[in-house]
Formats: C-alpha cells, sequence, structure tokens
C-alpha cells in the first residue's frame, strides 16, 4: 500500500486494519447522477477496491452544475453516465476496479446487481426505483443507504435488513405520481446534494470498516437554504411492516413493469422494450440517417427530428427528449425504433 491514504489511516476510527477492508470492498452505485456521481468520487478517493456503477443515462450540459465527475466533453459526446464514471475514476484513483453498468435497474435485474456486493448506495432519483431496492435489499439481507435532495432539501437513513427499520416502515406508501417536488418543478443546488452524499459516504465507510456502533440511526433531513438540520431517531422494524415482516416483497414481484418513466428536470421520457433485445447500432444509425439527424458512438443513437430527440441504447431503451407525455413518448418510439 502506497502513502495516498496515509491521511486517512491517521484517522483512528479507519487506521491500516480499516483501509485494507476498504480495498476488498465492493459497493453497489444505484443512479450516478447527482449523488450518484458523489458517491462513486469519494469512495473511489477513499480506495474502496470495487465499484460497480448503474445508471440509465447519458451526460447532458444540464448536469454539470451539480454532477462532478463529468466535463463538458462527455457532454458533447453524450457518453453513458456509467460509462463516463468509470473513465473519471480511472484518472482519480487507477487503483479501483469499476464495473458500468449502463442499464435501466427493475425487476428483472435487481437482484443479479446485488451479487457480491456488501452494501448498496442509493444515487436515484425516483420512489419508484427506491421501494424496488428496499424490496430487494430486505430479501438479501444487504445493508443499503437511502438519499434523496431536491431543491435546497435532502433526506437519508441507513437501511440495515433485521436491525433497523426499512424504507417501508418509515414511508409505508410511495408517495403518487405528481404530488411530491421534482428538481424540474423545483431545481436543485449542488450544497444539497454535498451534505446528503457526504452522509451517504460516511454511512458506508462506517459500514465497510466494522464501525457500526458510530452510525447515526436516524432519518436525517437537511435544508441547506434555511440553515434546518434535523436528526430523527429510528427504533426499531415496525412489526406491522409490509417488507420487513410480512416479508411481501410487492415491487421486486410485480408481474407486471412500467416500461415508461418521465425523467426529473429533462422534459424527457424513457422508453424501454418489454422483453430484453440487443440492438445493432450501426444498423439503427444508418437506417435513421435518412429521416433525420443521426450522431452515434459505441453505446448510443441519436436522432433529431421534428423538435424530438431521440436517443437509443444498445439495450433496446431510448430517451425521448422534446416531451414529457408517456403517450407522445411511445408513439415516437413506435415509429423511429420499433414497436
Amino acid at each position: 500500500m502506497n502513502n495516498r491514504y496515509s491521511r486517512q489511516i491517521l484517522f483512528p476510527e479507519i487506521g491500516r486494519a480499516g483501509q485494507e477492508k476498504l480495498i476488498a470492498s465492493r459497493v453497489l452505485i444505484v443512479g450516478c447522477g447527482a449523488l450518484g456521481a458523489s458517491h462513486a468520487e469519494m469512495l473511489s478517493r477513499a480506495g474502496v477496491g470495487n465499484l460497480r456503477i448503474v445508471d440509465r443515462d447519458f451526460v447532458e450540459f444540464t448536469n454539470l452544475q451539480r454532477q462532478t465527475l463529468y466535463s463538458e466533453s462527455d457532454a458533447e459526446e453524450r457518453l453513458p453516465k456509467a460509462v463516463a464514471a468509470k473513465n473519471r475514476i480511472a484518472q482519480i484513483n487507477s487503483d479501483v476496479e469499476v464495473e458500468a453498468i449502463v442499464a435501466d435497474v427493475n425487476n428483472s435485474n435487481i437482484e443479479s446487481l446485488l451479487t457480491g456486493c456488501d452494501i448498496v448506495l442509493d444515487g436515484t432519483d425516483n420512489f419508484q426505483i427506491r421501494y424496488l431496492l428496499n424490496d430487494a435489499c430486505v430479501k438479501n439481507n444487504k445493508t443499503w443507504i437511502y438519499g434523496a435532495a431536491v431543491s435546497s432539501y435532502g433526506a437519508t437513513m441507513t437501511v440495515i435488513p433485521g436491525k433497523t427499520p426499512c424504507l417501508r416502515c418509515i414511508f409505508d406508501d410511495m408517495p403518487d405520481a405528481g404530488t411530491s417536488p421534482t428538481c424540474d418543478t423545483s431545481g436543485v443546488i449542488m450544497p444539497v446534494i454535498a451534505s446528503i452524499s457526504a452522509v451517504q459516504v460516511a454511512e458506508a465507510i462506517k459500514l465497510l470498516v466494522g464501525d457500526t456502533d458510530s452510525l447515526h440511526r436516524s432519518l436525517i433531513q437537511i435544508d441547506i437554504w434555511q440553515n434546518d438540520w434535523r436528526k430523527i431517531k429510528l427504533n426499531e422494524p415496525r412489526p406491522d411492516c409490509e417488507t420487513c415482516s410480512e416479508r411481501n416483497f410487492e415491487f421486486l414481484g410485480a408481474e407486471e413493469q412500467e416500461f415508461s418513466a418521465v425523467l426529473c428536470g429533462r422534459d424527457a421520457v424513457q422508453i424501454a422494450p418489454p422483453r430484453p433485445v440487443t440492438l445493432d447500432l450501426a444498423a439503427l444509425g444508418e437506417r435513421l440517417s435518412s429521416i433525420g439527424s443521426v450522431k452515434s458512438n459505441e453505446y448510443l443513437v441519436r436522432l433529431t427530428v421534428d423538435g424530438n430527440e431521440i436517443t437509443v441504447f444498445r439495450d433496446g431503451r431510448a430517451i425521448i427528449r422534446g416531451t414529457d407525455e408517456v403517450a407522445a413518448a411511445r408513439s415516437l418510439y413506435a415509429k423511429y425504433v420499433g414497436s
């Protein structure tokens, strides 16, 4: 071990033994937007040896205000966020192994993504994926760290299955669509991202080095603009919790999936095929070139036509920009990509 981590090793709660544990650890980061990018950078600088980063999206210029791993060139090239994160981490700490997965997390792949990982960090921007994460982690006895941030407000809690309340113990029902603020309606500032991510990553490091006595064991809520910090102490798992007690993994076991999602702050909708596919992107790009302006790289094809931008990934997903109406996005997907 070189002196890269010398200042961290001097911190007695980590020390050399803790550093060795970090190097041997694997962390799953679900979502590599604002929170996820911050998680990935801090963990890689701390020397966590293996990161599995999963994200469905690509880098845009609007991301650069708060998504710290990415550069203007990433946005110009429309690199998938997981790939851009891997490239940047290789420059930060070449000893860290990064598995970049460009995919939409859903109930068909979430359990396989957990395999071999010590803990899971939430970097997502929607409750549907968080409830799915909660189901999968409770079922598979994986610790995960919830985090959310919008406007100047953020919240986080650490879920240790069987020992702490899970997400559904605290928030029994997923909020109805349109009832929660999003970065599209309320914006978001970088200081709250940094604050929530710092708490999440600190909890992750405590867990990975084995210092569970130092976990905050709370629901932490922050409004960085109003200077409001709240720490709500958590008790035992709720005895009537649908997930913890009843072992009813409603979101994980859903027979039907929602294959569309309005993306936060993007005037865009994601559409995914009902079955896994592997597209020939070169052939698709050639076919679409007669319809409108086409740009492509090895990860995606982007078509601009009639005021809409349609970005298609190898797994058949598409992000349709220029509308927030699911029906309109599905129509464009069927028209240009296929039903």
